[in-house]
């Protein structure tokens, strides 16, 4: 059987193809990817002037898909669209226009074979848990097969905590050390008969491109010149003209606007490639005195259980690493001065050390860097100790670590909100005890087999002897 899920995000859209053996009573444990395919353009937020053009972009996609699939299978198949920050911030601006968006995605989804079951927009604490879902999902953390080949809960094994970093918002997700300290925080979460206390949060206007914009805001708030601005964290000789509506358009910067805002007016912006400067204009996106030293308020005001165990860090946060030629778990100081050599190169430096060159994307790795460091460091409290602890990936096996999978387990109920309650039948230390008790019992028979056959072999060898010496 298959899944199809559309990742409508702020920056762009995804589609991913799940397949699970239809021959399962109980398809737990077994939804693996088989498809995942980036729709060409913007995010769907960006279409809310012409909502009819979404079309376009979203077929060459879903021919692909249609041709992964095989066509008898076609009209069983569900499609989901879920949408995140971009468009919650999109409804929150101009709801008629969110509307009409994801009215024009039902209308194109009639015409396709496939059993279209809608498109939402997501909640960002929805977004957070269905992220953490996928990622320990994909690890083994929920369901393990045990030596009878069925599907039983992990022992001892760990929960892991998941931090996304998408383009409008950024969420983490974790189980505090006393849940029950923390019981007005955190969402309860049953799967497989087993109830998890999730600490989940989403900061809207904390995802990559939202604060990127914010921060073009506060250095042209800062500067004496209106159409030419210096940016710390744009490489050096980096030249490029943006217009006032690509950074002020947007709700997140709303409160920054000048009184003489012209949307079409352009602003060039000059790269200066200054990583200690850029680290100090980064450091005002946040709001760090709203909590006044309370020590489970890392900013913004917002409540938060210290951050306990290994956490995965994949979307934007893996790009970014991977940019910076990092990969899996590593020091902070491997990625302070990974950051820092990467922030002092120039534009045309950078071209030649980056494998995939874009444009849009390598002019802000630096600003990305910098925003990572002070979110997890400064924000979530991570420090040289428990910074190892975090994993920076992007799959396990072939499958995305994404929300979308999360979504798809819990839409289609293949984590059910009550199950029966999967466990090994007796203790893993006890069942070892008793595989040693039998080993040794079966081996103490063996033995005294061995011994009997022996002494039998030996008596009758001592028969005929005596037998050959009787007199006649």
């Amino acid at each position: 059987q298959y899944g199809i899920v559309l990742d409508a995000g702020s920056s762009r859209t995804t589609v991913y193809v799940y397949e699970w053996p239809a021959e399962k009573e109980n398809n737990t444990g077994v939804v693996s990817q088989t498809f995942k395919c980036n729709v060409k353009g913007p995010g769907i937020s960006s279409y809310e002037s012409s909502p009819g053009a979404l079309a376009k972009p979203l077929d060459d996609c879903l021919n692909k898909v249609k041709e992964r699939i095989p066509i008898h299978l076609h009209k069983n198949t569900s499609v989901y669209l879920g949408a995140t920050a971009g468009m919650r911030l999109l409804r929150l601006q101009n709801e008629s226009a969110a509307n009409e968006v994801l009215a024009s995605i039902q209308n194109y989804f009639r015409a396709q074979p496939f059993e279209f079951r809608g498109a939402q927009i997501i909640t960002g604490p929805e977004e957070g848990v269905y992220g953490w879902i996928t990622a320990n999902y994909l690890m083994g953390n929920f369901l393990e097969r045990n030596l009878w080949r069925t599907w039983v809960h992990p022992y001892r094994k760990e929960i892991m905590g998941a931090l996304d970093l998408g383009g409008a918002s950024t969420q983490i997700s974790f189980i505090p050390e006393n849940p029950e300290e923390h019981f007005n925080s955190t969402l309860q979460v049953k799967l497989y008969g087993y109830n998890y206390n999730v600490y989940t949060h989403s900061y809207q206007c904390y995802g990559r491109d939202e604060a990127e914009k914010r921060l073009l805001a506060l250095l042209l708030q800062k500067s004496n010149a209106s159409a030419s601005v210096d940016n710390p964290c744009y490489p050096q000789n980096y030249n490029t003209a943006l217009t006032m509506k690509y950074f002020f358009g947007s709700l997140c910067t709303q409160s920054l606007r000048p009184a003489n805002y012209y949307p079409n007016q352009l602003v060039n912006f000059h790269g200066t490639g200054d990583p200690g400067l850029c680290q100090e204009m980064v450091s005002l996106l946040f709001n760090f005195t709203a909590c006044r030293n309370r020590e489970d308020c890392p900013f913004n005001g917002i409540h938060q259980p210290k951050a306990k165990g290994n956490f995965v860090a994949f979307s934007g946060f893996y790009y970014t690493i991977n940019a910076l030629n990092l990969s899996g778990h590593f020091s902070l100081d491997d990625f302070n001065s990974s950051m820092w050599f990467f922030c002092s190169q120039s534009w045309a430096e950078l071209q030649i050390m980056l494998p995939k060159f874009e444009e849009i994307y390598a002019r802000s790795y630096c600003f990305s860097a910098n925003f990572i460091y002070y979110l997890l460091v400064h924000g979530y409290n991570f420090n040289a100790e428990t910074w190892p602890q975090i994993h920076f990936q992007k799959e396990v096996g072939n499958s995305s670590i994404a929300w979308s999978l999360g979504y798809m387990l819990s839409l289609t109920n293949m984590i059910p909100a009550e199950g029966k309650l999967i466990q090994l039948p007796l203790k893993p230390s006890l069942f070892a005890g008793l595989l040693v008790f039998l080993t040794a019992t079966a081996l103490s028979c063996l033995l005294f087999l061995v011994y009997l056959c022996i002494v039998s072999h030996h008596r009758k060898n001592v028969s005929r002897v005596e037998h050959v010496f009787i007199p006649e």
